[in-house]
Parts: C-alpha cells; sequence; structure tokens
C-alpha cells in the first residue's frame, strides 16, 4: 500500500511540475510591467480560472493529501521511544578503600568543611531587629 502511494505520490509531483511551467504567467507582459490593463491589483486583472489553473489546484491538494497520508505512514511504523528510553540506568558504587587506583601525581581533594546552619527567626540567640519610625 504504502509503494503504491509512493508512486502515485511521484507522478502528482511531476504533473504539478509541468502543469506550472507550462502556464502562462501574470507578469509575463511587458505591458504588466507598467500596469497596462491592470484593472486596479498588483499583479494584473484577474481572469476566470482556466482548465490549466484548474488541474493544477486539483493536483496540489492530491498532493498534499499523499503527502500528509505517507507522513501518516511514517510516523506508524516507527516505534518512538521516551525521553530516557534505550538509556541504561548505571548505579556509581563509592570506592573501596582497599582497591587500588593508580596515583597520578595529582592530591586527592579534601573533603568539605562543615557549612554552619542559618539561624531560624524566633530562636534564643537573635537579636529582634530595631523598628523604624514612620
Amino acid at each position: 500500500m504504502q509503494t503504491v502511494l509512493i508512486v502515485v505520490h511521484l507522478f502528482l509531483s511531476l504533473g504539478l511540475i509541468g502543469l506550472v511551467l507550462i502556464q502562462h504567467g501574470k507578469g509575463a507582459d511587458a505591458g504588466a510591467a507598467f500596469g497596462s490593463g491592470a484593472s486596479g491589483t498588483v499583479f494584473g486583472a484577474a481572469g476566470s480560472a482556466n482548465f490549466l489553473s484548474r488541474a493544477t489546484a486539483l493536483l496540489a491538494s492530491l498532493f498534499f493529501v499523499t503527502s500528509l497520508t505517507l507522513a501518516w505512514f511514517a510516523m506508524q511504523s516507527v516505534e518512538r521511544p521516551g525521553v530516557m528510553g534505550g538509556a541504561e540506568v548505571q548505579q556509581s558504587l563509592p570506592p573501596q578503600p582497599d582497591s587500588e587506583v593508580p596515583s597520578l601525581g595529582v592530591p586527592p581533594v579534601p573533603e568539605p568543611a562543615a557549612v554552619p546552619a542559618m539561624p531560624v527567626p524566633g530562636d534564643a540567640g537573635e537579636q529582634p531587629l530595631p523598628k523604624t519610625v514612620e
């Protein structure tokens, strides 16, 4: 099914390219650049849609439909893992003191000093803040 859809999509794209290339553009005339027959529009007079423009619109809409269908098929065929999909969980163990670690001439990192706890408001040792006079 998907292969047939790809072939149809390919023929639609080639037909769309061919139809666009054989159409006559609105600004192709030399007089259109100077406003002759423009009837107050930017890109010239808007004529009625002929066979080529209607065929182009039909092929373009079919091309969009096949593009969306192919995207849907592509989404369905791939199993999407989550954010951590495929990641291995590794637990780091602390180094054993009796294990031999090669020395590279770098001194060991000292243990961090204990950080004193912040005083909590209302503790016995805390001084009250002075009152401001307004």
